[in-house]
């Protein structure tokens, strides 16, 4: 596999120091600050929490016992704003698995019949649980991009993170999804794949593991797909979790901080992206929202729910709230939703 960046490259005092540097502080340096809001055109939907998988990287901390889960009201009034702002282009579900909940189904319908585009960000095995034969089938009929984990080509290295027997169940599903014309070449029906890093460590160059993931995955096993995202582990929840409890918590950040890329800054989801939260909050990212910082943080936004906003147009030029996990998104090749961003 292609090579990553790895925390042994840091001397243990110089991780110390620049891990506690802030991200503000970076991008004042680099003539960068305020981060700001362009046009909204991306809603980011975290339907919920639960999940038929407990990754170790997961930032959500999602899992079979988690209870949240979006009510119907929550749904509803986002096909509200879908009609009230045509600026928004993509709905992106996301979860836990997103499918299973009971309101993901109408959330796609309701989106596609609107002409967006939807991305379903699957975990693959899904497809696998009981009510969720016809999910491959139900998203190719509506036309929904597919975004997959799998987070190496390798099967320990999945099982590892995942959990035994998801390798298996991942490339099974791929199968199922390529019989549909999914990651085809010349197909509509897309499919992307998601690379992660096993552990404390940025990913590696994003076109040449692509290509590996290519060869690999087509030479074993006849998978397709159309493009590989890699996306750096974010040190919060559960992963900063594993950070503690390996003493890697600070050398790890000292990492993300010493490979601060500035030109990646323009191009992160925050700046035309809102993150909405299973019971209808508002955040600047799905990172924020699994801190619990709100849109904005502190400042007077106008906006913390669904319900207080009619229009995204009036969050243009807001100040976008920031942490030092924002590291995570700029180190390196950097790293968003739509893979690397340099």
């Amino acid at each position: 596999m292609a090579r990553t960046i790895a925390l042994r490259e840091l001397e243990p005092a110089e991780a110390s120091v620049t891990a506690r540097q802030t991200f503000a502080a970076t991008l004042q340096r680099d003539g960068l600050w305020p981060l700001a809001r362009r046009r909204v055109t991306t809603l980011q939907v975290n339907v919920g929490r639960l999940c038929n998988l407990a990754c170790h990287h997961c930032h959500v901390e999602a899992g079979p016992a988690r209870a949240e889960i979006m009510p119907p009201r929550v749904a509803e009034r986002l096909v509200e704003l879908l009609d009230l702002n045509p600026d928004i282009a993509v709905v992106d579900l996301t979860g836990g698995a997103p499918e299973m909940n009971p309101s993901f189904r109408l959330l796609v319908a309701a989106a596609r019949a609107r002409g967006r585009r939807v991305i379903d960000r699957c975990n693959l095995t899904i497809v696998f649980e009981e009510g969720h034969g016809d999910l491959p089938e139900f998203l190719a009929t509506e036309g929904v991009e597919i975004v997959a984990s799998l987070p190496c080509y390798q099967k320990d290295n999945v099982d590892t993170q995942r959990g035994r027997g998801v390798f298996d169940g991942s490339i099974e599903a791929l199968r199922r999804l390529n019989a549909l014309g999914y990651g085809r070449p010349g197909s509509p029906l897309r499919l992307d794949l998601v690379y992660n890093p096993l552990g404390a460590s940025l990913p590696p160059p994003q076109p040449r593991l692509e290509g590996q993931y290519r060869e690999e995955l087509g030479r074993l096993f006849g998978i397709e797909f159309h493009r590989l995202l890699t996306i750096t582990n974010m040190p919060i929840r559960r992963f900063a979790a594993t950070l503690a409890r390996s003493h890697q918590h600070d050398a790890y950040m000292g990492l993300l901080v010493n490979h601060f890329n500035p030109a990646t800054v323009p191009g992160l989801m925050c700046r035309s992206l809102v993150s909405v939260g299973w019971d209808g909050r508002l955040y600047d990212c799905d990172f924020n929202q699994m801190l619990a910082i709100p849109l904005g943080a502190a400042r007077a936004t106008g906006a913390r729910t669904i319900w207080d906003v009619e229009s995204f147009a009036g969050l243009e030029q807001q100040r976008i709230a920031t942490g030092g996990h924002c590291f995570g998104c700029t180190a390196g090749a950097g790293s968003s939703c739509s893979g690397a961003l340099a």
